[in-house]
């Protein structure tokens, strides 16, 4: 297959995240298997305008700011001559539009939708924009196959006007080559753990607040992870008299986040809505639980009683409750964990290129 993959960033734009991880697992693997693949995305102040990344040949044009409005015409000048089978557009920010774009076939890949989400982290007038950009996704792309990471995702899309038979649901994979567990690092006492952005949305204040109310003076929080959020959670963290108890790590490198998740205790998330929860699995693969809330995607990266706990988002004393749970029981941490391990095993890399390939066959020999 020759194949245009549409994104926003590649997985070396500094602010690289998730969606970015999830393509290039994918895509990087399908050029291994001989197929022809092209990225087009956005740049950063200094990057090269083309790079090759796992077998990926990379075109970058604008930056996060400008590259919605410069990626049409970029790929009309320089990329239209080129025979693509598919277009596949990643939608993680704002819509794109492509199957205005006149390509023959275009697949959408769904992690999420922002929705009135958006509302909670930007300013208003940016929210709206957002929200209002995918307004416009049933009619656009209605001829158009998708492919969501979770069936919350295809829940959503479905909700928004798109047919549940346009939709196949191909859950992510985890890295459990790497991601493994080793309890000789368990930390002696409680330690807990949050990983990943500190926006507002991501409710790392709930975690915060949960955390305070464990009973278990030796418990420590550790959060990991940089965002302009930052300083408010720092005010929350004296505010509540926590000090030494909470400490903010900053960025962390896969090395130090590995060691993180084997010394954990358990990790807590409070999104109110995630496309499907990576990091949730990640500390799985290491035998570590999850304490996070009951909520869209999230729910399907975390067994409730088998792999860790959900709670219902928002509900603080119950996060407490959970936690506290965990401090007081180490064999019910080693009995969580070793379940986790199992239910990360079953989501793999090469399970999810193996689905993706036979998808995007199917649409190129039937057309939908």
């Amino acid at each position: 297959m020759r194949l245009l993959v549409v994104n926003w960033q590649d997985r070396e734009n500094p602010l690289a995240g998730g969606a970015e991880i999830h393509l290039h697992e994918i895509f990087e693997r399908l050029a291994a298997r001989g197929h022809e693949v092209t990225m087009l995305c956005g740049g950063w102040p200094g990057a090269a305008p083309r790079a090759t990344l796992g077998g990926i040949d990379v075109h970058r044009t604008g930056i996060r700011q400008t590259f919605a409005l410069r990626a049409w015409a970029y790929y009309r000048r320089q990329l239209t001559r080129q025979p693509f089978d598919v277009v596949v557009e990643d939608i993680n920010k704002m819509p794109l539009y492509t199957p205005l774009w006149g390509a023959r076939r275009t697949v959408a890949c769904v992690p999420h939708l922002f929705g009135g989400t958006a509302f909670q982290e930007l300013p208003a007038p940016l929210a709206a924009a957002v929200w209002l950009s995918e307004r416009p996704i049933p009619s656009v792309y209605r001829a158009t196959p998708f492919e969501a990471i979770s069936e919350s995702t295809a829940d959503d899309l479905v909700a928004r006007g798109i047919a549940r038979a346009a939709v196949r649901v191909i859950y992510p994979g985890a890295s459990c080559g790497y991601y493994t567990p080793d309890e000789a690092q368990r930390a002696p006492t409680p330690v807990f753990a949050y990983l990943g952005r500190l926006k507002k949305y991501k409710g790392v204040d709930l975690v915060i607040r949960a955390f305070a109310q464990v009973a278990d003076s030796r418990a420590i929080l550790e959060i990991a992870g940089e965002g302009d959020y930052r300083p408010a959670l720092e005010h929350l963290v004296a505010s509540l008299d926590l000090g030494a108890r909470v400490r903010f790590l900053g960025f962390v490198s896969e090395a130090e986040k590995l060691a993180l998740l084997r010394r954990s205790w358990a990790t807590a998330f409070a999104s109110p809505k995630e496309g499907w929860g990576l990091t949730n699995i990640e500390a799985s693969a290491c035998g570590t639980p999850v304490v996070a809330s009951n909520s869209p995607g999230i729910r399907e990266s975390v067994r409730d009683g088998e792999t860790g706990f959900l709670v219902p988002h928002g509900d603080v004393a119950a996060m407490a409750a959970a936690l506290q749970r965990l401090c007081a029981s180490p064999e019910l941490v080693r009995r969580l964990g070793a379940s986790g391990r199992q239910f990360a095993e079953s989501f793999t890399w090469e399970r999810a290129a193996d689905e993706t390939a036979t998808h995007l066959q199917q649409v190129i020999q039937t057309g939908g």
